[in-house]
């Protein structure tokens, strides 16, 4: 069983998450994937740096360590590049519900990096989850068919959840060898360290046109930050399959805000499908 404060962190890892992906599809008409997300790690890393002294234990920094931190850095910020990159061309509310595979993704590397393993009921639940996001692509026009492998939307979709799945198992390991804190304070420096790579490499042009551009990334970096604080909460006290497959409850929020702001289409049928994965969800936690 989880606790209340659990339960509040797990929530607000299910609202920031979808709300961040909004605004992130929004301002890819100004900016390249790589620049959002640049800009999103710059502006948390600033905003980590008052709390250093107090979070951060320099004693437990050593070599393992260092490669955990660079290793979950780099998958996160490619991962996010790639989520943000699907968004522009795709829908939220068929996009969000792929998430759903991250929980199977993320208890196989869970089973390998910690040695998690998971109930009977459990597994029943993400399977549930499972199917649930199986009917949210039978409300695309298209239907559910081998032939979505093929879109582009989705294969980064894809390839985003099966880094950023494996990034978590690595950050349950940084959160059981430092904190929540300093693990959030690490995961923010390696994802602009990373971002900063990508963004040199590819040659990106880092003008900001207008004062709104700017708020918007500072919205989408609270976002951003109150997501993964929240996360790595849920992962100290969790499983990190439970919590993965719980956090995929964000694809409701994901499917409203599809409808609300993009007009995307079917969205009983794409709600009656997140229900199935709440039921989903519900065996996780009693499990």
């Amino acid at each position: 069983m989880i606790n209340i404060l659990t339960i509040f962190f797990l929530i607000i890892r299910i609202v920031s998450n979808p709300i961040a992906n909004l605004f992130q599809k929004k301002l890819t008409n100004e900016l390249s994937s790589f620049t959002i997300n640049f800009y999103t790690y710059l502006i948390l890393t600033v905003l980590c740096l008052p709390f250093i002294g107090k979070y951060v234990a320099w004693e437990r920094i050593d070599t393992n360590f260092i490669f955990l931190v660079l290793l979950a850095g780099f998958l996160c910020a490619l991962g996010t590049a790639c989520t943000i990159k699907a968004v522009n061309i795709g829908e939220l509310s068929v996009l969000g519900p792929i998430n759903a595979y991250k929980s199977v993704i993320g208890l196989i590397a869970a089973f390998i990096f910690l040695k998690e393993t998971p109930s009977f009921i459990a597994i029943i639940g993400m399977i549930l989850i499972i199917i649930g996001s199986k009917y949210i692509f039978e409300a695309d026009e298209k239907g559910f068919s081998i032939n979505l492998i093929k879109r582009k939307d989705i294969q980064l979709r894809f390839l985003s959840l099966i880094l950023t799945g494996t990034e978590a198992a690595i950050l349950k390991k940084i959160i059981l060898i430092s904190s929540v804190e300093m693990c959030f304070i690490f995961w923010c420096f390696m994802g602009l360290f990373w971002t900063s790579i990508f963004v040199l490499i590819a040659k990106k042009n880092l003008e900001l046109k207008s004062c709104k551009i700017f708020s918007i990334l500072i919205f989408i970096a609270i976002c951003l930050g109150l997501m993964q604080f929240s996360t790595n909460f849920v992962f100290e006290r969790m499983n990190v399959g439970y919590a993965l497959a719980l956090f995929q409850l964000s694809s409701i929020v994901t499917v409203l805000l599809g409808y609300k702001f993009f007009r995307e289409k079917n969205l009983i049928r794409k709600l009656i499908a997140t229900f199935i994965m709440i039921f989903g969800s519900i065996l996780i936690i009693f499990s």
